[in-house]
């Protein structure tokens, strides 16, 4: 498909899959012109971790707010847009539907075209504020829900080529974080605890069967879970810092080592990593190392873009809408939406 990618652009995104109510206006698929977002990590802390309900009350406080600063901070005006862009899934299904819910609203409202949108293809197209997609190419999303290997051909275009069979590498990194009595978010924390320890704790890589490009990362977790729990019955003194540099490294070895084989099968001419993981030092830097030895070009969004943001659902919902995708007001949320429907 030979979309022109180069056509003027203005799009409204609207992101509300899991716990950040966010919206943004993007001009040309890579200008950010506004990027608000309203956060829910600090009432979800308490919790330990989202809880579906409470998102979905607070994405109904704020979805009318967030929308008002993003069109107000971009400069433009409602008939200045082209189409609004919105997260019809994968994710919590009552959150997803404030979000679809509003932009249809929203779309009605305005006379406005509405723009379905996959919220890995968001994370994908993160990349693109960065530098412009070089095609073929692979992909590795890797967030709380997802790990997969998307490979991309063209724009628009997505075959996952390996996916997790378990847990997803953001959710044993809350898994192990919460043993560890860290606060939620646990990524971070981990991240923060590994600068200062030693990767000197040997915890299990799923390779899987040879040739798989899949991902398993719940042994790893029981791995770590079971290490605290012996080396507590015993009486040791267990160091925070090692076991969560080790834990990373493990997490981090099988991540890059399976999308460089996926690269080489693939003769990708360029690698993202996109997704709230890859916000991880340790999976940046070993990506950034093993894609500089293949001398293969390696795109990773700043810090700000790697978690749920409004910006990136519009950066895909500009490739939906130059492919002529348009949903009416029977859009409904969709939680376990698949992206080869994109």
């Amino acid at each position: 498909m030979n979309l022109d990618i180069n056509q003027k652009t203005m799009i409204l995104g609207i992101e509300t899959s899991c716990d950040e109510t966010a919206a943004a206006v993007v001009e040309n698929g890579r200008i950010i012109r506004s990027n608000a977002v309203a956060s829910q990590i600090d009432i979800h802390r308490r919790f330990g971790g989202v809880v579906p309900e409470v998102a979905s009350r607070h994405h109904v406080d704020q979805i009318t707010v967030v929308c008002e600063e993003a069109m107000a901070q971009s400069g433009v005006s409602w008939k200045d847009l082209d189409a609004i862009a919105v997260t019809q899934g994968p994710g919590l299904v009552g959150a997803l539907l404030v979000g679809v819910n509003g932009a249809k609203a929203l779309a009605f409202a305005h006379h406005l075209p509405l723009v379905p949108v996959h919220h890995i293809t968001g994370h994908i197209y993160a990349n693109r504020f960065v530098r412009e997609l070089i095609f073929p190419l692979i992909a590795m999303v890797v967030s709380g829900g997802h790990t997969e290997l998307v490979y991309m051909k063209e724009h628009g275009s997505y075959e996952v080529v390996g996916t997790t069979r378990d847990d997803a590498a953001g959710e044993a990194f809350d898994k192990v974080a919460r043993t560890l009595g860290l606060p939620y978010p646990g990524g971070p924390e981990i991240d923060r605890l590994a600068a200062d320890g030693k990767a000197s704790i040997h915890f299990p890589r799923a390779w899987l069967e040879e040739g798989s490009l899949d991902f398993s990362f719940s042994g790893l977790k029981s791995a770590v879970i079971n290490y605290l729990h012996n080396e507590a019955q015993r009486g040791n003194k267990i160091s925070q810092e090692d076991v969560a540099a080790s834990f990373q490294d493990s997490v981090a070895e099988v991540l890059v080592r399976k999308t460089m084989v996926a690269a080489e099968r693939y003769h990708a001419k360029q690698i993202l990593v996109a997704g709230g993981v890859s916000a991880n030092s340790r999976v940046r830097s070993e990506m950034e190392r093993a894609a500089d030895v293949r001398n293969l070009p390696l795109t990773i969004p700043p810090l700000k873009l790697c978690t749920d943001n409004a910006a990136m659902i519009a950066a895909a919902g500009t490739i939906g809408y130059l492919k002529g995708m348009r949903a009416d007001l029977t859009l409904n949320a969709h939680p376990n939406l698949p992206i080869e429907a994109f």
